[in-house]
């Protein structure tokens, strides 16, 4: 049970923002799952504190997770965000307290200063980790999820980690776009959305063309989507003997991007590209590997070990040397790899708004309905 000591109007004790940032960065070292009912809470009361009263469009009714958490914003009404920022740490420090209130001191990225909500990323040993961490939903990604990985990634370019590694929480890498990004159609209708949306991809792909240090994949399970086609800009990819890697774009209408339609036939040659990219033709841990996709596949049982194993040996490393030899083989392409992420974010804004791809998602969500 909390206790509340009721305080008059004007001793009433609000957090500061440093201790709502500490109050973050002690949600983010919680190691049980604090359940629904105080994970939509705490995400109401960030939203509350940072952004005020909810001012964004009531999400779609398919779109059941993000309109829970709509819901829950909304249900603060008019609360300050003063006050908003007071609950939040309150509310954290009861869930810290209940776990012994030692969550204080995890692994956190020195100065990182504001956690996520989608993603854990902490530094250790010179490694910079950033962790999809939607595990109920395959790491799918959401628009929020975009966001924060473009942090991330701009956040881990500025630190002083020498390599910066991906990987997913739970049994899946990713699986891909979260499909319900479709069915949230804001004030400027579909129209709209595919420019928002073709804007977000286009930053998402340039934080991966443009960063400085050397970046590698540990693929923890199957790959889907766009966390496939990005695999082409990462400087080591290794993955576990049970991930796949799948790119069904055209069952849902659409065509490839992370510069997958320029750096998948190079790797691969452009007969099993397009067996790939065209006709959804999924590849396993050893195939992918045979295509050049993939580095090198390990064995489930010893996955983790081997390749942190390897990773921090490659973290001792001299970090300028590093960054400045990837930059001498990635400058070659950089320009060219611009010009192709913008091809491909035009091409897919216009499969967005075609009845080719609505049918074909709309599609998608009947068949789960039916599951």
């Amino acid at each position: 049970k909390h206790v509340f000591f009721k305080l008059g109007k004007h001793d009433q004790i609000r957090a500061t923002v440093e201790q709502f940032d500490q109050a973050k960065q002690r949600l983010s070292a919680l190691k049980k799952d604090p359940g629904n009912e105080a994970k939509l809470k705490i995400y109401a009361l960030f939203k509350q504190a940072t952004q005020g009263p909810c001012n964004t469009p009531k999400p779609g009714m398919l779109d059941f997770v993000n309109k829970a958490k709509w819901d829950s914003w909304k249900s603060l009404g008019s609360l300050s965000q003063e006050d908003a920022r007071q609950q939040y740490c309150d509310l954290v420090g009861s869930l810290a307290a209940a776990e012994g209130g030692s969550a204080q001191a995890a692994a956190q990225p020195a100065g990182s200063g504001s956690a996520y909500e989608t993603l854990l990323v902490s530094t250790e040993d010179d490694i910079t980790t950033i962790k999809m961490n939607r595990p109920t939903k395959y790491n799918a990604i959401t628009t929020e999820m975009y966001s924060e990985i473009i942090r991330a990634l701009e956040q881990a370019a500025k630190d002083q980690s020498v390599l910066t590694v991906f990987t997913g929480a739970g049994d899946y890498y990713c699986s891909g776009n979260d499909l319900t990004n479709f069915t949230r159609i804001p004030e400027g209708g579909i129209q709209q959305m595919a420019r928002d949306g073709g804007e977000l991809l286009r930053k998402y792909i340039k934080a991966y063309i443009d960063f400085p240090k050397p970046l590698v994949a540990v693929v923890n399970g199957p790959a889907v989507g766009v966390s496939v086609t990005v695999l082409g800009l990462f400087d080591l990819v290794y993955a576990t003997e049970r991930a796949t890697f799948h790119t069904p774009f055209s069952l849902l209408g659409q065509s490839p991007e992370g510069c997958s339609s320029y750096t998948f036939p190079k790797m691969m040659g452009v007969a099993k590209a397009s067996e790939v990219l065209l006709f959804n033709q999924k590849l396993t841990a050893a195939q992918a590997c045979q295509q050049g996709l993939v580095t090198e596949v390990f064995p489930d049982s010893s996955f983790q070990a081997e390749v942190w194993t390897r990773l921090k040996a490659y973290a001792k490393l001299p970090p300028n040397s590093l960054a400045l030899s990837k930059q001498l083989i990635r400058s070659v392409e950089r320009q060219k790899l611009h010009e192709v992420n913008d091809a491909e974010v035009e091409r897919l804004v216009e499969r967005w708004l075609s009845d080719e791809c609505m049918n074909a998602v709309m599609g998608f969500f009947q068949s789960k309905a039916k599951l």
